[in-house]
This record gives C-alpha cells, structure tokens and sequence, in this order.
C-alpha cells in the first residue's frame, strides 16, 4: 500500500527533498495534527524501496506501538530497537526507542537516514549521543514546535528548516477544528520556581490544589462541554486522582490514567470515553508529544474538549494539549484553561515564525506574539475587537481629559477575521522597507529581523 499524502504535505516533501540536495540535516515544521507520521512513513517507504535503512527514532514506549500500527496500515515491514521487542536487525526500517538505541550503536547495522520524531529533544544527553554517532547519515527531524524549552533554537542540529502550513491555515481549509477557549481566573504562579525549565511540579500542584479552582473545574465543564468527550491534563498523579473523585461526586463518570498505567487497562479506559461510558478521563504524562489517542484506543476517538489544570512555561506543551482537540469535528472545540497557560502563550491558532535560531524566552512581548483578552463575563480568550464572539459584551473605551489621548481595554476580535486582516496588512507591504516599518507598528521585539525573515520567504517562493 503506498503511503497517499495531501497536497500540504506533498509540497512539505517536495521542500525536504530540495533541502537535502544541499544540506544532510534538515528539520520538518508542522503543527500537532497535520500527519507528521504519515510524512515519517512516506519517507521510510520511499527509502526502504530503493536500498536504504532508515530509523525512525521516538522517546516513549506508546509511540513505538502507535508508530508500528502505522508502519503496518501502509505495508511498511520493519523491526524494533527496543527493550522488550523481538529484534529484526536485516529490516530496512527501524522503530527505535532512543533508550535502547544509546546503547546498542555498536551492534545494530548503520542508517543511512534517521527520522527524529519531535526532533526538538535532541539537547538531550541521550539523544545527543546517538545523534552524533551517526554524522554520516542524513537526518531529518520532525516537530510542531522546533525550539528547545528554554527557547532556545536548533541550529545546532539541522541546516534549514522546512515550515508546514499553520494551525490557522489548516482550520480554514478544514484539516483542523475550530475551537472556543475560556481561560478561567484563579491560579497564581507569583514566586513558583523554575526547574529543568518548567514551573516545579510540587509549586504548580499547590497552586491549582485549592477547592476553589477545583470546583471552578467541575462547574465551568458542565458549563461549556458537558456533551463532549473530554481529556484532563493535571500537575501530578494526586492531582489528577483528587479532580477525577470531584467529577463522581458529581456524578460524572470520570477516570484517571498515567504513564504506569498499564497498557490494557489505557486501552479499556479510552474505549469506555470513546463509546460514552466515561465523559472525562484525566492524565499525567501520557496524552502529550505525538500520543494519538484513537490508535491507542483501538477505535474512533474523537475528543471534543481539553482541560488545561497544568501551568506550564513550555510553549510546546501548552500547543500539544490543546491540539488534542483539534482534529476535525462537526461542532468547536472547547478548551477550559485552568491554568493560565493561554494569557501565558496566546491562542493555538496564532501565527508563529519558526526558525532554527529559536526566540528569547526573557522577552514575553516577542515578534511572533499577538495580543489576546480575556472577557469579564464569560472569561472567553480571543484576540482584540470591539465585543466578545461568545457572549457579545462591549468592551468600554474610556476618554481621557485629554482628547487626544484614550485609555482603551485591549478589544477582543474573532480570530479568524483578525488573521484575515493582517494578512491582508502584510501582503500590501510589498517592500523590505515597509514591512519593517509594519513590524514597528506591530511592536515587534525585532521588527527587522521578523521584516527579512518574510521577505526571504518571499523571494524564495517566487524563485522556486
């Protein structure tokens, strides 16, 4: 069975296959949801069919299953590179789990390309080492947010960078979902400290452990998402466990899971949600980097709504929870954000530009970001306009003595419309010169970095 790509994803193919004319290293942008296996497995596909060995390396034990399942849908024979799996050393293609693989280098056969699934780990230790090992081979590095958790770039690692379609495009043309987010106030992460880059787990679970918040979580739910199949994302095993005797006391079924789960029981419990015996199942540490709960479950699993009870200063998982929801459905996906997490990032939909330079996480006004709001009445997170799209308040513009001068809320706007219309301001800056003045007009941090970052972009288009 040949791998059949979509026209996005063929012209991402196209781009990788230029890029490694020149280069050996080369790293694939696209957000959670646009097929980054399906990219994996069209590319092990084509090698294997003219003599080369490709790795497909991943860092978790479900995505080895979930990757083969794959593999197996479009024919694709492999073996394994990891702990527990039979070995297979004569395949042309390899699932490897990069634990297993550090320590096997010397008696597995050399690649000749590695595929790196959420290439964006490869600062760590582990990864490092296999990555080096192989320095003659081509790499190619799968990820939706291609930045380290400090913000860092990878630079180091890959030679150029091939951007996917965004979130925003693949909602407008249907491959995602659109969605409503309310980002609800109460949690304080003042004085929290940072560890590995991340708010502490014990600081983040005292912050959202308060009876308050945790009822907020029942009510707002059945407030906005009580028809629809819903994940949880919590601060710690405790945690997850404390919300989900919240949500039987009030006579929801609900569940909890986590990465010790074992692996029939995960099986059971995401049936039970998809066919409606569960309304909510809560986790730690397993629905985030590439997990896809329907090849997991088995069966169809189509998740209408996420809670958000996990602060988190890590853009990239902000972007992958909320991109649980995101795949298509007939009505808008619902995103409850206990945690803050949404005024802390901006919306999954804005538009982000990816470099391998990455971006200074100091600076929380960078170049990429784009203003949101929160409504009073009914804490729905949305870009500037003059009323909230979900419940039509007014926001008040406040007139000064001075009448040059307003003091104005931030307005709230649809998202759509407000993407519409600033691509619409881009294109007519036609000019180096006008879109960097664009770009300090926007306040960009950077604004003549971002002003040759699009015109590049451009003139490599009209070249190609």
């Amino acid at each position: 069975m040949t791998v059949e790509l979509r026209d996005y994803q063929q012209n991402i193919i196209s781009d990788a296959r230029e890029a490694l004319k020149t280069h050996r290293r080369v790293l694939i942008q696209a957000p959670t949801g646009a097929g980054k296996t399906v990219l994996a497995s069209f590319m092990a596909q084509n090698a294997a069919k003219r003599g080369r060995r490709v790795f497909f390396v991943c860092h978790r034990r479900e995505l080895i299953d979930q990757t083969s399942r794959t593999f197996n849908a479009c024919d694709i024979e492999h073996g394994y590179i990891a702990a527990g799996y039979p070995r297979s050393n004569l395949m042309h293609v390899q699932i490897a789990s990069v634990d297993t693989l550090k320590n096997r280098l010397e008696s597995v056969l050399t690649p000749d390309i590695v595929i790196w699934d959420e290439a964006h780990h490869l600062a760590a230790g582990g990864w490092t080492r296999v990555y080096q090992h192989y320095n003659r081979a081509f790499h190619v590095g799968l990820s939706a947010t291609p930045e380290r958790l400090d913000g860092r770039g990878l630079d180091d690692k890959f030679d150029a960078l091939i951007p996917g379609p965004s979130v925003s495009w693949l909602m407008e043309n249907g491959f995602l979902a659109n969605y409503r987010l309310f980002s609800i106030p109460g949690v304080d992460m003042t004085g929290a400290r940072t560890v590995a880059g991340d708010f502490s787990a014990r600081d983040s679970e005292r912050a959202m452990d308060k009876a308050k918040i945790v009822g907020d979580i029942v009510r707002h739910w059945r407030k906005y998402a009580s028809d629809k199949i819903t994940i949880g994302f919590a601060v710690s095993i405790r945690h997850s466990q404390a919300i989900v005797e919240r949500f039987k006391a009030a006579g929801i079924p609900a569940a909890h899971l986590d990465g010790d789960t074992k692996k029939e029981q995960r099986r059971r419990t995401l049936q039970a949600l998809a066919c409606g015996e569960l309304q909510v199942v809560w986790n730690v540490g397993l629905f985030g980097e590439g997990y896809d709960l329907a090849s997991n479950a088995g069966i169809d699993v189509s998740i209408g709504c996420v809670i958000d009870a996990a602060p988190t200063q890590s853009l990239s998982r902000y972007l992958q929870r909320c991109g649980r929801a995101l795949r298509p459905q007939e009505s808008k996906a619902v995103i409850l954000d206990h945690a803050g997490n949404a005024l802390r990032h901006g919306l999954p939909c804005e538009e982000r530009t990816w470099t391998l330079e990455g971006r200074d996480v100091q600076d929380k006004n960078s170049e990429n970001s784009e203003p949101v709001r929160q409504c009073p009445e009914c804490f729905a997170v949305h870009k500037p306009f003059p009323q909230c799209p979900e419940c039509g308040h007014q926001y008040v513009i406040e007139v000064r003595e001075d009448p040059n001068e307003v003091d104005a809320e931030l307005e709230e706007v649809d998202p759509i419309a407000m993407r519409r219309a600033a691509k619409i301001e881009q294109g007519r800056a036609s000019t180096l010169r006008q879109l960097i003045s664009l770009g300090q007009s926007r306040g960009y941090r950077n604004p003549v970095a971002w002003a040759r970052h699009v015109y590049n972009a451009r003139v490599a288009k009209r070249m190609a």
